[in-house]
């Protein structure tokens, strides 16, 4: 069943709120270790303070934060003239904003505000999932797994501020499902572009009408602006389809099982660096890109899949607002017998992800490498086209003994071609979304569990076997690129404006 409407987050002090604490600091605090602190040796040049702590100095301020741990760092302390001081989220909130200001000399008041609403949301989840039933299988359950979310964004989870009532029955997060709104638009103010028929069979529309389902959240966020459409006939409403759809963890993304049917729509709320609309100038451009990712993997020699972004349909006085896209469904690209998972959620952590139980980790790793690493690098190399292969925009697919098949690539809103972009921008966006983003992520999780797995050697060999001169430079370059989300919120950057900074390189060790 869908969470309920209203689920106000754990008092404070319980363990649910201390949890929610922990998973809304970890992210926060990756960014600004990554962006604005460096580390400092302890006594045996480990940058450890003792006691599984780790020291840095921010470089804002000067002043000295040791945190517990490195993937997903906890229990931050600050040092005081009386010793360590142990930071509240509230209290960090305030941290980073005075370090961001003097740090880059402007003020922000908005992003402190999406830091505490990203904790909050997270409480608020963790409220509705003890009073509600997990999505049944490992897919769902993948998609649907991302509490901490987003390792290196400083509010992964913000919903806009608002209360939960109003988003909390569509978040994937809190296991919702729900059906979708249909709409009909005036035949003659359709506008649309390549294969929109599975929008066609999900319900009959009035004579002179074209049918347009709609995100129910998103209908609520612009109700008043459509009021007139409604009013004058150009749109109308159909009522509800007969099956749910659940959100994916793109959480404007919705999948229907029943119909194989994936759908993305536009959401207005910021979601981690974007307002998640679909732009016009995206969509205008949208056949040429997945034509392209199309064709490269058509011409790929193995089971690697794109899943086809094959055609959207607007209204044309509402074209953002009602965008809704098309996306290939599961059936017919995933092998047979096999399982797809969020790679997102295999780093994140679900009940029975093949990851934590793998018998083999070493064998488990290099069959993930083998499936993912290879398409991404001769998309790039053959066909010019550069994947968002960031780890929510992949999936990897397993046989029934957990181990990794295949892998599934998706999203031609962020694909970019070569040479619109120049090689080197695109071979540095690459290298981001499939090793900073999501190799690294994956390889982190893993070796948590699994102790005595050095991850990197494997990932070194996959790469060496790749015939691209950029793939061999990456094993000997000291540094990869690391997007600062931090940064560019603070500065009120575009979403879509990547900057990177360098980050040491593990493959070069």
């Amino acid at each position: 069943m869908p969470p309920p409407a209203e689920a106000p987050g754990p008092a404070e002090g319980t363990p649910a709120a201390r949890t929610a604490d922990v998973c809304a600091a970890a992210p926060l605090l990756n960014c600004l270790l990554r962006e604005v602190a460096e580390p400092l040796p302890g006594p045996d040049g480990s940058c450890s303070g003792g006691n599984g702590r780790h020291v840095y100095r921010l470089l804002g301020t000067g002043r000295l934060l040791r945190v517990r741990g490195t993937r997903r760092p906890a229990e931050p302390e600050v040092r005081a003239a009386d010793g360590w001081r142990r930071l509240g989220h509230g209290e960090l909130v305030a941290l980073v904003a005075r370090e961001l200001r003097l740090r880059t000399g402007l003020a922000n008041d908005e992003l402190p505000a999406e830091m505490t609403d990203s904790r909050d949301v997270v409480a608020a989840l963790l409220t509705a999932r003890a009073h509600t039933t997990p999505p049944p299988g490992l897919h769902l359950r993948s998609e649907q797994s991302l509490i901490t979310g987003h390792p290196h964004h400083p509010a992964p989870k913000t919903r806009g501020g608002g209360p939960p009532a109003g988003w909390l029955p569509y978040a994937p997060e809190a296991y919702a499902r729900f059906p979708l709104t249909l709409l009909a638009v005036r035949e003659d103010l359709v506008v649309e572009e390549g294969d929109t028929s599975a929008l066609d069979a999900l319900a009959a529309a009035p004579p002179g009408y074209r049918l347009l389902p709609a995100h129910p959240w998103q209908l609520d966020l612009t109700g008043p602006a459509l009021a007139p459409a409604f009013a004058d006939g150009r749109l109308l409403r159909l009522g509800t389809t007969a099956f749910e759809a659940w959100p994916t963890a793109a959480v404007r993304t919705l999948y229907a099982p029943e119909r194989d049917l994936c759908l993305k729509f536009s959401l207005d709320v910021r979601i981690t660096n974007d307002i998640r609309r679909l732009w016009r100038h995206d969509l205008l451009k949208l056949r040429r890109t997945d034509d392209a990712a199309v064709k490269a993997f058509e011409a790929m020699d193995g089971p690697a899949a794109w899943l086809s972004d094959r055609g959207y349909r607007t209204a044309s006085f509402a074209f953002e607002e009602l965008a809704v896209l098309v996306r290939d469904g599961l059936g017919g690209h995933v092998l047979p017998g096999a399982t797809p998972l969020l790679a997102a959620g295999l780093a994140e952590g679900f009940p029975g992800s093949p990851l934590t139980g793998a018998e083999d980790p070493a064998a488990w790793w290099e069959a993930y490498l083998g499936a993912v690493v290879p398409p991404a690098l001769t998309a790039f190399a053959d066909h010019g086209v550069v994947l968002e292969a960031h780890a929510q925009n992949t999936l990897i697919a397993v046989d029934e003994d957990g181990m990794p098949v295949q892998a599934l690539f998706r999203d031609a809103e962020g694909v970019k071609l070569l040479p619109d972009v120049e090689r080197a921008a695109g071979w540095e966006r690459l290298v981001y979304c499939l090793v900073v983003n999501h190799l690294t992520e994956t390889a982190a999780a893993l070796a948590e569990h699994h102790p005595r797995l050095d991850p990197w050697p494997a990932v070194r060999a996959v790469l060496a076997r790749s015939a691209l001169p950029e793939a061999h430079a990456l094993l000997t370059a000291p540094t990869l690129p690391g997007k600062t989300n931090l940064l560019l919120r603070w500065t009120g950057a575009d979403g879509a404006d990547a900057r990177y900074l360098p980050l040491p390189n593990p493959l070069a060790g």
